[in-house]
């Protein structure tokens, strides 16, 4: 009996130990989990632009932050196409053009999203991006009137409107009207002048052309310096781009034209943007809005501002010496999205007055 009763007090008192040393009353200890580590992954950037200041830029930004930018270049007309093929299937989380009213027809088109982003905002003013923040304007091109230095004086010029005057008959030039600039130019005369002062301007300023519009800015250049014009209406940052060309010709070209800023006494030069956005079916928005928040960056934009002679869209940042050399000027005060909202009726105009 004392035999039985001893094992069964040895069973109870292991039994004691083993649940008391569970049962402690200090909390157990967990090991703590490794973070698990994201890949900051990619961001797919459909542009026109075609520059290597912008690869370099690109460059820039995977090495801050450890996103692949992944490119495809094209025209911007092609490249919105593609978006619209490609719908919900789309790798592209960006679409990069020139001119505001390129990006306008992509918002219409219901190719990209509204952003909120107060980095962004920050860094670019209102009128140069679109009211619902779908694009924002990361360079400026001032569209002014390039003249022959040996043939003009700059006190000769005043305004786009003066040169619709009979002493200007046969010495103007300019692009085609089917080209964005100028669509975009006469849509911001129709929001200054209003419609009929527009039409006005679009049909004097054909009426006074040296040729047919034909080929681009540069061209432009290129015939006044040929002697076939005295004045063509043109983009800023061509003449930088030809300044630093490789063809000793273009940089000839350049070195003879002036560059002058019309309408300071009144509306203003007209401006236009290279500007971004995120596309409706982005894969990957964060990255995405990152990437624009770079771009809008002062680091960025003084890259646009010293390689690619464009102006910079955000105010923080100095103009380089070249953009200085041609002067300060006033801009035209009106928020780029009216470029898009007045573009039919601006193709309607040149059409009624015989701009080829």
């Amino acid at each position: 009996m004392k035999s039985k009763f001893f094992a069964l007090s040895l069973v109870l008192l292991v039994a004691f130990v083993v649940l008391g040393g569970c049962s402690s009353t200090e909390p157990q200890k967990k090991v703590a989990e490794e973070p698990k580590s994201e890949e900051p992954g990619v961001v797919n950037l459909y542009t026109s632009r075609h520059y290597e200041s912008d690869v370099e830029l690109y460059k820039i930004f995977e090495e801050k932050t450890g996103i692949v930018v992944n490119v495809v270049e094209g025209e911007g007309d092609e490249l919105m196409e593609r978006l619209n093929i490609e719908g919900k299937s789309t790798e592209a989380d960006l679409f990069f053009t020139a001119d505001a009213g390129n990006l306008h027809v992509a918002k219409e088109s219901d190719l990209l999203q509204s952003v909120d982003s107060e980095v962004i905002t920050g860094n670019i003013p209102e009128k140069l991006r679109d009211v619902d923040n779908t694009w924002f304007g990361m360079a400026k091109r001032a569209r002014v009137l390039v003249y022959a230095k040996d043939r003009v004086k700059p006190t000769d010029l005043s305004t786009y409107e003066a040169l619709i005057q009979p002493e200007w008959k046969g010495k103007v030039v300019a692009r085609t009207s089917g080209n964005m600039y100028n669509i975009s130019l006469l849509a911001s005369f129709i929001e200054v002048m209003g419609e009929d002062g527009a039409k006005e301007w679009a049909k004097g300023f054909t009426s006074n052309m040296a040729r047919d519009p034909q080929g681009n800015d540069r061209d432009q250049a290129k015939a006044v310096v040929a002697g076939e014009a005295d004045v063509a209406i043109m983009n800023t940052y061509y003449i930088g781009l030809m300044l630093n060309s490789e063809d000793p010709e273009e940089v000839k070209v350049a070195e003879n034209v002036g560059v002058f800023f019309p309408n300071q006494e009144t509306t203003g030069t007209h401006i236009n943007v290279s500007a971004i956005g995120v596309t409706k079916h982005a894969k990957n928005v964060e990255n995405a809005i990152k990437f624009i928040e770079f771009l809008s960056s002062e680091q960025a934009q003084g890259q646009f501002a010293e390689v690619n002679h464009e102006f910079p869209a955000n105010p923080n940042v100095e103009e380089s010496d070249l953009l200085k050399s041609w002067g300060t000027f006033k801009e035209q005060d009106i928020n780029l999205s009216v470029l898009g909202k007045n573009q039919q009726q601006a193709i309607k105009i040149f059409n009624e007055v015989g701009w080829k």
